[in-house]
């Protein structure tokens, strides 16, 4: 980042540092590491994190996200008689996924062409059992319920739901406090005692007391370019992993593709997808946004032509790859995505939603498959391990759908359900307790590290390990066409960023202190995918090892939990299918 900062700008001690490392920097050139592109040098910062101030807010339940499942959240928590504050990253109504979501799955049971027990049972066989029944259920039971309270808020009146997403805010008075970056969740004798980041817009630290925390902060991903996606980076997901929460799925990988064409060009590239106001879809189960693309691009190079709604199966379909059970096999590319299509709603063989021409893999680089990765519930309320702290939407590893995209629509009916059945949960367990006191040492030891990349005086651009981050993780033969000697190679640079540039990013204004957490949390979520993908000895719907290619039955109908163990390393656990962990 370029700086504007002349020599009189700098204190003695800048100065020195400076020059001081001329020497370093002189070395760090002649082995081909340059300052220039954001490798390590000097850190000339903007502001004085010695004039940063804190300020204290206190809740019930403190919701963090703005999607719609932070919605449904901060409502259904206030309607059950808490005290309720919400804060994101973005702004309201366009944080994270939801802006990009035009459809909502609605289960009318009077209409319905499947009961809602062939429901769940054709998503189980979609999923190939890697689904958890219990949360499919919650999903198609309540999502009606949501889709005519959106209605009443206006919610399919405008493609922009800033508008109806205050409507019930502001009618219960919750306070927002938007963009707001999250860093920490703090806990104290065992559970969840609050939140801790820093403004955007004006130098200040926030702690945030709440007797339970819900996190909606979406799933994630690698940054990739042509996606819409760019922005939600496991940042929930990380901290929770921090103070001890249980994460899954981080195995499965989301496989919408992009476009050749203009490749970079998110909006443009969805085809007036943004511009579209919302609308309802019916039952329809599928087996999408696995794969296959990105095998037949491994086996006959990209670009990659899928075909017209009409071509033939055999010139749409690689000899080999990803298995798809013969009840949901199609002619056409691979589907999915919230929303209808250029020419109405999509329909078997047709492009994805908003896309056409000829296709590119990789562009959801990093992301799992909605509602597959996340915090692991342990009951179906949307409650983690940590007393107090839950997690609804992407946020939260239920495998409502399993870790295949089963249903058009049931990602965004899925984050409403969920934010409201958090929601209420949280409102119950905060009637029966206190706010749990954080200590002055705690919160001085927070607002330290999360200052601390202001602090240093050398170090490494968040930019820069973004970027190689990226070079290591988004090949298509690293985590959509996977073998074990590519994942240990990868998995081996990823450990030398989280071993020794991850604690030397640095930050010269607030805009690289977001990039700084955000850098950190990527990280941590690729040693995580690296390592479930050498773990799962397999190949299940998102799941593709070329050296494991067939199911395995007998060994892995299980989803892959991971914790932070008592010294501090990552640990793994199965956690069989249709159970709750111990």
């Amino acid at each position: 980042m370029k700086t504007t900062d002349t020599p009189k700008d700098l204190s003695r001690r800048k100065f020195m540092a400076i020059v001081g490392g001329a020497a370093g920097l002189a070395t760090m050139a002649a082995i081909g590491i340059s300052p220039k592109d954001g490798a390590c040098s000097p850190n000339i910062t903007k502001i004085d994190a010695d004039t940063i101030t804190s300020t204290e807010n206190v809740a019930d339940v403190l919701v963090i996200g703005g999607g719609i499942a932070g919605l449904f959240a901060a409502v259904k928590a206030h309607d059950g008689g808490s005290s309720v504050m919400l804060v994101s990253k973005g702004r309201l109504g366009s944080s994270g996924m939801t802006p990009f979501a035009k459809g909502i799955f609605a289960y009318d049971p009077s209409s319905a062409k499947l009961s809602l027990d062939e429901f769940v049972a054709k998503v189980s066989r979609s999923a190939i059992g890697t689904n958890n029944p219990v949360y499919t259920r919650q999903m198609a039971e309540h999502s009606l319920a949501r889709v005519n309270e959106l209605k009443e808020w206006g919610f399919f009146d405008s493609p922009l739901y800033n508008k109806s997403f205050s409507k019930p805010i502001t009618e219960r008075n919750i306070p927002v406090k938007e963009r707001i970056v999250i860093t920490h969740l703090i806990k104290e004798d065992g559970r969840i005692a609050g939140a801790a980041g820093f403004s955007q817009d004006d130098e200040k630290i926030h702690f945030f007391k709440a007797k339970s925390v819900i996190l909606c902060t979406g799933a994630g991903g690698f940054k990739p370019n042509g996606f819409p996606i760019c922005d939600l980076t496991h940042d929930g997901t990380i901290m929770a992993y921090n103070i001890g929460a249980k994460v899954t799925g981080k195995e499965w990988n989301d496989g919408h593709p992009g476009q050749a064409e203009n490749a970079a060009s998110c909006f443009d590239g969805w085809h007036g997808m943004f511009e579209r106001k919302p609308s309802v879809n019916g039952v329809e189960v599928r087996h999408d946004l696995g794969v296959d693309l990105n095998y037949k691009a491994y086996m006959s190079g990209n670009p990659v032509s899928m075909g017209d709604p009409g071509a033939a199966k055999g010139d749409t379909v690689e000899e080999g790859g990803p298995y798809v059970p013969d009840e949901f096999k199609r002619g056409g590319p691979p589907g999915g995505g919230d929303g209808p299509g250029p020419g109405g709603p999509h329909k078997d063989g047709g492009a994805p939603p908003g896309m056409g021409g000829t296709l590119v893999g990789g562009s959801s680089a990093g992301m799992a498959i909605h509602k597959s990765e996340g915090l692991v519930p342990i009951n179906d309320k949307c409650e983690s391990n940590i007393p107090g702290l839950y997690a609804a939407g992407d946020a939260l590893g239920s495998y409502m759908a399993g870790a295949i995209y089963t249903q058009i629509g049931s990602s965004l009916a899925g984050s409403a359900v969920q934010g409201g059945v958090a929601g209420k949960a949280a409102a119950e367990y905060s009637q029966d307790i206190e706010i749990a006191q954080i200590s002055k040492a705690k919160m001085q030891e927070v607002k330290e590290e999360i200052l601390a990349p202001l602090t240093r005086e050398t170090g490494y651009s968040p930019a820069w390990v973004t970027q190689t981050l990226q070079g290591i993780m988004i090949p298509n033969f690293i985590i959509y066409m996977k073998k074990e000697n590519l994942l240990k190679a990868a998995l081996a640079y990823v450990e030398e960023l989280r071993d020794h540039h991850m604690p030397m990013l640095r930050a010269a204004d607030l805009h690289e202190l977001r990039l700084a957490f955000e850098t950190s949390n990527m990280i941590v979520s690729a040693e995580m995918k690296l390592k479930a993908s050498i773990m799962r000895k397999e190949s299940r719907c998102s799941h593709y090892r070329l050296d494991y290619p067939e199911m395995d039955t007998e060994n892995w109908n299980a989803w892959i939990n991971i914790f932070k163990g008592s010294d501090g390393s990552m640990q793994f656990e199965k956690q069989p299918f249709g159970t709750w962990p111990g």
